[in-house]
C-alpha cells in the first residue's frame, strides 16, 4: 500500500491524480444534480483529444483515467526495475500518448449514442412556409418560388396553383401541399392581413 501511495503522489502521476480527483468530483456533482452533464462540453477539447461527436466530459474522463493508470503503472514498473525518477518525463510522455490513443479507440463506438437523431432534410419541411414567387407567373403548369429553411438558407422550388389567382414575380404565397410525382409544391396567394396570428 505504501508503494501505491508513493507512486500516486510522485511525479508525473500526481498531475493525473489531481485531474482524476476533479473528474470524480465533477461526476459526483452531476449525480447529485449540482451540475449539468454538459457543463464541460467543448468542441475544441473534443477536437484536441480526437473525439469529436462525443461529449468532452466523457472523453476527458476516459483520457484522465487512462493517463493516470498508465502513469501509475509505468512509475511502479520502472521503479521496481531500478530506473527511478530519471525516467519520469518518459513516463509522462508515454502516458499522454497512450491515453490519447486509447481514448480515441474507446469512445469511437459511442459516437452513435451521442449524435442526435436528426432526420435528413426533406421537401416536406417547406410545407406551411411562405415563399416569394420568382417567375413572371404561376399557374397549373409553370412557376418557381424561393423559400427559406430553418437554418436560414433558401431554395428555389417548383410551384403550381389550381386557381387563377394573380401570383406574379415578388408575390407572397403559402406552400400547402407537395406533389411527389410532379415534384412541385401547391401554392396559394398569401395576404398577411388575413393571418389569424397577426
Amino acid at each position: 500500500m505504501a508503494e501505491f501511495l508513493s507512486a500516486v503522489v510522485a511525479f508525473p502521476t500526481v498531475f493525473f491524480t489531481f485531474a482524476l480527483g476533479v473528474i470524480i468530483a465533477y461526476w459526483l456533482m452531476v449525480l447529485l444534480g449540482a451540475a449539468e452533464h454538459d457543463t464541460l462540453d467543448s468542441d475544441a477539447g473534443s477536437s484536441a483529444l480526437g473525439t469529436l461527436g462525443v461529449p468532452f466530459s466523457v472523453s476527458a474522463s476516459v483520457f484522465v483515467t487512462t493517463a493516470w493508470f498508465v502513469s501509475l503503472a509505468g512509475t511502479v514498473l520502472l521503479d521496481r526495475a531500478g530506473f527511478g525518477g530519471g525516467t519520469a518525463l518518459l513516463v509522462l510522455a508515454a502516458a499522454l500518448l497512450l491515453a490519447r490513443a486509447l481514448t480515441k479507440a474507446c469512445v469511437r463506438p459511442l459516437r452513435g449514442v451521442f449524435e442526435p437523431d436528426v432526420p435528413p432534410p426533406s421537401r416536406q419541411d417547406f410545407l406551411g412556409r411562405l415563399c416569394v414567387v420568382r417567375t413572371g407567373r404561376v399557374d397549373g403548369s409553370f412557376g418557381q418560388a424561393e423559400v427559406a429553411a430553418d437554418d436560414g438558407s433558401t431554395a428555389v422550388v417548383q410551384v403550381r396553383q389550381t386557381g387563377a389567382d394573380p401570383l406574379s414575380h415578388g408575390s407572397t404565397g403559402l406552400l400547402y401541399a407537395y406533389d411527389e410525382p410532379g415534384e412541385f409544391f401547391w401554392v396559394a396567394p398569401y395576404d398577411s392581413a388575413l393571418d389569424p396570428r397577426a
